[in-house]
C-alpha cells in the first residue's frame, strides 16, 4: 500500500465570464462651420491625415474596442469608406460606415441601429476629439464593465464661470445672474461610455435636442458617473484649436520617435 498522500480535491472551478464586447460610434456628419469653409470638419487634415482617421485610431488603440461605426455626412459616406480603406486599422478592429442624419442625435441613433448583436458596451466619441489618449478610453470602458450605465470623462474647470442673462443682440452686455461653485462643475469630454441597452432606451425615449448622450441618460433618471478626462482630449472647433492639435501631434511624434 502506497504511503503517498492523496491529491487534494480540486476546488469547484467556475468558468470566467468573457468580457463584454465594446463598439464605438463616431458621429462625423457635421459640417464644422466654425472651422471656416472647406471639407466637413471630420475630414480636415491634422498632421497629414483627416481628423476622423486620428479619432478612429484613438478608439482602435484600445484593445477592448473591436468595432468602430463611423456615421458620415450622407453625401460623403462613399468617400469616407474609401478613405478608411486606405488607412488600415489594427487587425482586431473592424469598421462600418453609415450615413448620418440632420442632427447629432439622429446620427448617433443611426450608428446604434447599425451595430450588430453581441456588443454590450457602446462608446460615443466626437470625431472632433482626435487626440484622446487610450488610457482615457480604457478608463471609460472599465467603469462601464464595473456596473455604471453611463460614464463620461471630465476635467475640473480652470476658469470661474458666470451664469448670465443672454443678450438680445450678439455683442451686447449681458447681466450676471450668478457665480456657480466651480468645485462642483466639470467640463465633459468623449468618449462617453454606455451600457448598450440603456443608451438605446435613451434614444427611444428622449425626443428633445441634446448636446450629448449622457444628458439623455440623465433624463431617464439614471446615474451618470465621471472618470478623469485628459487635457489632450479637447474638441477641435475653431482654427486655433487646429493649431493646438497640430502642436500636440508634433510633440507626440517627436517623443515617439517617428
Amino acid at each position: 500500500m502506497s504511503d503517498d498522500p492523496l491529491p487534494a480535491p480540486e476546488p469547484n472551478s467556475v468558468p470566467a465570464r468573457p468580457a463584454p464586447r465594446t463598439a464605438a460610434v463616431i458621429p462625423a456628419a457635421g459640417r464644422g462651420v466654425r472651422l471656416g469653409p472647406g471639407a466637413p470638419k471630420a475630414l480636415r487634415a491634422l498632421g497629414g491625415l483627416p481628423m476622423l482617421v486620428h479619432a478612429i485610431r484613438a478608439m482602435a488603440d484600445s484593445r477592448a474596442v473591436s468595432l468602430v461605426v463611423v456615421v458620415a455626412p450622407p453625401d460623403d459616406a462613399a468617400e469616407v469608406k474609401t478613405l478608411l480603406d486606405a488607412h488600415a486599422l489594427p487587425g482586431r478592429t473592424d469598421f462600418l460606415v453609415v450615413p448620418g442624419g440632420e442632427t447629432r442625435q439622429e446620427s448617433v441613433r443611426a450608428g446604434l441601429e447599425a451595430l450588430p448583436e453581441g456588443y454590450d458596451i457602446v462608446l460615443v466619441h466626437d470625431a472632433a476629439r482626435p487626440l484622446v489618449p487610450v488610457d482615457t478610453v480604457d478608463a471609460v470602458i472599465e467603469a462601464v464593465r464595473d456596473g455604471a450605465v453611463a460614464v463620461v470623462p471630465a476635467l475640473p474647470l480652470a476658469d470661474t464661470v458666470k451664469e448670465v442673462e443672454p443678450a438680445a443682440e450678439p455683442g451686447d452686455p449681458e447681466p450676471v445672474l450668478a457665480t456657480p461653485d466651480r468645485s462642483r462643475l466639470r467640463a465633459v469630454q468623449t468618449p462617453q461610455g454606455f451600457d448598450r441597452a440603456t443608451l438605446v432606451r435613451a434614444h427611444e425615449t428622449v425626443t428633445g435636442n441634446v448636446t450629448d448622450d449622457a444628458s439623455m441618460v440623465e433624463q431617464l433618471g439614471l446615474t451618470v458617473v465621471t472618470v478623469p478626462g485628459h487635457e489632450e482630449a479637447f474638441k477641435v472647433t475653431r482654427p486655433l484649436d487646429l493649431v493646438l492639435a497640430e502642436a500636440v501631434l508634433a510633440r507626440r511624434r517627436l517623443n515617439d520617435g517617428f
